[in-house]
C-alpha cells in the first residue's frame, strides 16, 4: 500500500508539473526572445557580458543568490544557486551552460529572432540559449512547489563554451565537484527523437608546422627543401591515425603553404581535428604526434595543440541517470532515447572528473551554427517539464 500511495503522489507531482510548464511556456519564450535579442559572441567580451547581465537579473528574481567570476579577455561566468536553505547537506545538481554564440554582432538584422512553422528561429536558439530559458522556466516551476520536494541547485552559465572553455574549464569542474550530477542544457541530439546524450568524442586540435628552404625553382631548384613537399608526406601519416572501429577521427581540415608557383615552398602548416571516443585513447594518439619526424632533413617539422576536451563516456552513473529521465517522460507521456555524438561540450569536463553528467537537456531543433538555427516549440513545454522533474527530490 505504501508504495501505491508513493506512485499516487509521483504521478500526481508530474501531472502538476506538466500543467505548469505548459502554462509557462508563453512567459518561456519572452525569456528566449530576451536572450536572443542580445548577441554574445564569443569573442565580444562586452555583448556577452550584457546578456550575463539580463540572465543574472532573471536568476535575482528567481531567489537565486548570484556570484559574478569576473573574466579579463572573455565575457564573466554567472553563477547562481538556488534552495539552498534547509539543503540538509544534499549535493545540488549542477545546471550547466553556455551564453556566447558563434554568431557575430549584427547577425540578428539579417536572422531576426521569430515564430513561424511551429519553430523558433534565430541565432542561438537552439545552441543555447533555448536551454537557459528552459532552466529558469523549471527553477519558476519548483518554486511553487514544497521545499522538501526541492534540492539544491546551481546554475552555471559561461561566457567561451564555442571557443573552447579555456577561461571558464578550472572554474566549471571547481563547482562540479561540489555537486551531486551534472545536467547540460547543451540541445538534444536531433529533430527525432530528440535524444538525451550519455557520450560525447573528446576533441584535440593539432597544428602541424613545416618550415623549409626557399629556392628558385627554375634556378636553384636543388638548393631547395619545400615545406609542401614535406607537408604532404606528413599528411599520409596522419590521416592513417583515423581508427573508425575505435572511434578514433583524425580530420586534416586547413593547409596553407608557399608564395608563388616560382618559388621552393618555405612554409607550409595543417590545421587538424581529432575525435576520440575512449579516454583510454588519448594517449596512444597523443604519442603518434608526437612521434611525427620530418622526412626531409632539410626541413623542420613542429607539432603544437593537443586534447581539449577529453572524452565523455558512457558511464555508470550517466545511464542512471538516463534511465531516470526515460521513465519519468514516458510517465510524462513521450519516449526519451539516449545518444553518442561526436561534438563535444563543457559536460564532456565534469564527466571526466567521475560526476554523472546527463547531456542534451535542452531544446529540440536543428542548425546549431547554421542559418537554419531552429527549435520545435512543441517539444519545448514537454522538455521543461522534465527537466523540472529530473530536479525534483527522488520519491522514497
Amino acid at each position: 500500500m505504501r508504495s501505491d500511495k508513493s506512485t499516487s503522489q509521483h504521478f500526481s507531482h508530474l501531472s502538476e508539473i506538466a500543467s505548469a510548464a505548459a502554462q509557462g511556456e508563453p512567459a518561456l519564450m519572452e525569456t528566449l526572445r530576451a536572450l536572443v535579442e542580445v548577441e554574445s559572441p564569443s569573442d565580444e567580451k562586452a555583448a556577452v557580458d550584457r546578456c550575463m547581465d539580463l540572465a543574472a537579473t532573471m536568476a535575482q528574481k528567481l531567489g537565486g543568490k548570484i556570484h559574478r567570476h569576473r573574466q579579463k579577455v572573455f565575457g564573466d561566468i554567472l553563477e547562481a544557486r538556488f534552495f539552498t536553505s534547509g539543503a540538509r547537506g544534499r549535493k545540488p545538481i549542477l545546471l550547466l551552460g553556455h551564453l556566447d554564440t558563434v554568431w557575430p554582432m549584427g547577425t540578428l538584422a539579417k536572422m531576426p529572432f521569430r515564430v513561424a512553422e511551429g519553430r523558433v528561429w534565430g541565432p542561438g536558439t537552439l545552441d543555447m540559449k533555448a536551454g537557459v530559458a528552459m532552466a529558469f522556466t523549471a527553477i519558476g516551476i519548483l518554486n511553487q512547489l514544497p521545499a522538501k520536494q526541492r534540492r539544491p541547485i546551481t546554475l552555471l552559465l559561461v561566457s567561451d563554451e564555442e571557443v573552447g572553455s579555456t577561461a571558464s574549464r578550472t572554474i566549471t569542474e571547481k563547482i562540479a565537484q561540489e555537486c551531486e550530477a551534472v545536467y547540460v542544457l547543451e540541445p538534444a541530439q536531433g529533430l527525432e527523437p530528440g535524444a538525451y546524450k550519455t557520450a560525447r568524442k573528446g576533441i584535440g586540435h593539432y597544428r602541424i608546422h613545416v618550415r623549409g628552404v626557399a629556392a628558385h625553382s627554375g634556378v636553384d631548384f636543388g638548393k631547395g627543401h619545400s615545406a609542401i613537399h614535406e607537408l604532404a608526406h606528413q599528411v599520409g601519416i596522419i590521416a592513417g591515425f583515423t581508427e573508425l572501429q575505435r572511434g578514433i577521427t583524425v580530420n586534416i581540415g586547413t593547409i596553407q603553404g608557399g608564395s608563388r608557383s616560382n618559388v621552393v615552398a618555405a612554409e607550409a602548416s595543417a590545421e587538424v581535428d581529432v575525435r576520440i571516443a575512449k579516454r583510454s585513447d588519448v594517449a596512444r594518439v597523443e604519442r603518434k604526434f608526437r612521434q611525427l619526424r620530418a622526412n626531409d632533413r632539410g626541413c623542420v617539422l613542429t607539432v603544437e595543440g593537443g586534447l581539449n576536451r577529453p572524452p565523455m563516456e558512457r558511464t555508470r552513473g550517466t545511464v542512471a541517470l538516463y534511465r531516470r529521465a526515460k521513465t519519468l517522460a514516458q510517465n510524462l507521456g513521450f519516449s526519451l532515447q539516449e545518444a553518442a555524438t561526436g561534438g563535444g561540450s563543457d559536460g564532456n569536463f565534469t564527466s571526466a572528473l567521475g560526476i554523472p553528467t546527463l547531456d542534451g537537456m535542452g531544446a529540440v531543433g536543428e542548425g546549431a551554427h547554421a542559418a537554419h538555427e531552429s527549435l520545435l516549440v512543441k517539444e519545448l513545454a514537454p522538455r521543461t517539464a522534465l527537466l523540472t522533474a529530473m530536479l525534483l527530490e527522488p520519491e522514497g
